[in-house]
């Protein structure tokens, strides 16, 4: 494992750019700590060392991924979320655990944030629909990723048309929150779910719109067309 992992990244030290890494830390205002990887460069060494692996066994992958998420790094997250969605197939309800420890422990910028849950949690979630309760207590959380988290998780979901009351509630639970990611987050799955279903997230919106932070409404508004958005955006 040890060698594994000093291999990439001996490896993404290897392909780092110092001008993609100036150019990386400007769409975050946290500190982050970031080799200097396009994400196609990152997805390619994923895939090439995955593939060295003997054994892919569902617990090995998950100590794998610790590893790199210890690091900090957010080209080694980036692995670590699409090694973890690899061995989606062999998700059981006790990962929800381990997965719940990643966002509270490791998860600290929307990127780590919306990469492992846009997939790992959210193909869960899929799997196994009873856990959207606990996403409603993530949603609870007084952490910003773990609050964003509970909305990003249904990405890929709202895009199937799926979970539309959960999407609902979680948004009723977000809805004044002052935290401009968590705003980004639910307008996110706002949007994406008024793909599937139109009208119901704009008569959502529209019931909510006095209370609803505006960055919030622009982005679930935002694949609307003009007339419902004009109506939405109206004071």
């Amino acid at each position: 494992m040890d060698t594994l992992i000093n291999n990439i990244r001996t490896e993404l030290i290897r392909n780092a750019d110092e001008k993609t890494r100036i150019q990386g830390e400007k769409y975050f205002k946290e500190n982050i700590k970031i080799y200097g990887l396009k994400s196609a460069q990152v997805e390619k060494i994923s895939k090439e060392y995955y593939k060295t692996i003997a054994d892919k066994s569902k617990t090995n992958i998950f100590s794998l991924c610790e590893e790199l998420w210890q690091s900090g790094f957010m080209e080694e997250a980036g692995i670590a979320c699409m090694w973890s969605y690899n061995v989606r197939r062999d998700y059981e309800p006790a990962d929800f655990n381990l997965f719940e420890r990643w966002v509270n422990k490791y998860v600290s910028n929307w990127a780590a944030c919306d990469t492992l849950c846009n997939h790992t949690v959210g193909t869960f979630i899929e799997m196994y629909p009873s856990y959207l309760e606990e996403l409603k207590k993530w949603a609870r959380s007084e952490n910003r990723w773990v609050k964003r988290a509970a909305a990003v998780s249904l990405i890929v979901p709202a895009r199937k048309g799926l979970f539309l009351y959960d999407i609902f509630k979680i948004a009723d639970i977000l809805h004044s929150d002052p935290d401009d990611m968590v705003q980004k987050g639910y307008g996110w799955m706002l949007k994406v779910a008024s793909q599937a279903h139109q009208r119901e997230v704009f008569d959502y919106v529209m019931s909510k719109k006095k209370i609803m932070p505006r960055t919030a409404l622009r982005y679930a508004i935002e694949k609307m067309p003009p007339e419902l958005k004009s109506m939405a955006m109206e004071k």
